[in-house]
């Protein structure tokens, strides 16, 4: 059985799943207002290529195993310093730090309204592998 959620869901959800396997400066960008192909962009950064890709692994295996989706499309670099996964509704960059300085994929959709971190973790808790601290 698939579960329904909505694409802001579903972005809060990705970004969790990311932050769960330590993915750096995690940002959500709703770009549903300036884009007529996607409502939300995930975008992540690592530190080496083969983190790029173990991130891009470990989310579409947990996407999959949660909600039985696939992607519709994956483009992936050969060096793994960039890799794309899209959902349709949600698309996710996973990019190694130094292309996301140079492509600045922030900046360009700088009109496109960013969730902040603290709203993604309360908004997809339930779907966290690792039990909150209260503070």
């Amino acid at each position: 059985m698939t579960k329904k959620i909505t694409s802001y869901k579903f972005a809060c959800i990705i970004a969790r799943f990311l932050d769960d396997k330590k993915g750096n400066n995690i940002s959500i960008l709703n770009i549903s207002n300036v884009s007529s192909f996607a409502d939300y962009f995930v975008i992540c950064s690592a530190q080496t290529s083969t983190q790029v890709k173990a991130l891009t692994e470990n989310l579409t295996d947990k996407v999959k195993t949660t909600f039985s989706r696939l992607p519709m499309g994956r483009e992936n670099d050969i060096r793994n310093r960039w890799n794309l996964i899209d959902y349709g509704d949600v698309v996710v960059h996973i990019l190694q730090q130094d292309e996301r300085d140079t492509y600045a994929i922030e900046k360009f959709w700088n009109h496109a309204f960013s969730v902040p971190k603290e709203t993604w973790l309360k908004e997809s808790v339930e779907y966290s592998e690792y039990e909150e601290i209260e503070s």
